[in-house]
């Protein structure tokens, strides 16, 4: 046990793929026969949601590739005053779930781009973006599907910030 707390970081960064390396790595995924899912997000502060939707993911197909926001993009499309957790650690917090194969990241306001290059079997999304949400053209394009998952009520990142500043000075 001692050995893998030793080797956790080198274990973690093992899973990453530099988005520059990706079309290489799903190549080399694809010539073992497997299918590939897709999902995508910003995953700052982790919570149970998060975890449902990741498992919901990594039951579509063989190898779940994560494709995660950038600080750069979050704060284009979220908030300036986002991430809450930087890319670095919201990738080691990933890699640590074993339903995850790998994880790549995207500067883009949206994943189209990175989806176009790994051509997922499937790419699973949350149900309230809908049939039509914006990765659906690019995903059929490239011979995939789209795959909607519900979500679990109240278990947003950012209704658990505004319940975290809800409880005042005094509880936090």
């Amino acid at each position: 046990m001692t050995h893998l707390l030793k080797d956790w970081k080198s274990h973690s960064r093992s899973k990453w793929i530099h988005p520059e390396e990706i079309e290489a790595k799903v190549q080399a995924i694809r010539a073992e026969g497997v299918t590939i899912a897709t999902l995508n997000g910003s995953f700052d502060l982790l919570h149970a949601g998060h975890l449902y939707m990741i498992y919901e993911a990594a039951k579509m197909a063989d190898i779940l590739i994560l494709a995660v926001n950038t600080d750069e993009s979050i704060k284009r499309y979220k908030s300036r005053k986002r991430p809450i957790v930087p890319l670095q650690y919201r990738l080691e917090m990933l890699s640590a779930l074993e339903f995850i194969h790998f994880l790549t990241w995207f500067d883009e306001s949206d994943p189209r781009e990175i989806l176009k290059k790994i051509k997922p079997d499937v790419h699973v999304n949350g149900i309230e973006y809908g049939p039509n949400c914006i990765e659906a053209e690019v995903v059929k394009e490239g011979g995939g599907r789209l795959h909607l998952v519900d979500r679990i009520p109240g278990l947003a990142t950012s209704q658990l910030i505004e319940t975290i500043q809800n409880l005042g000075p005094s509880c936090v």
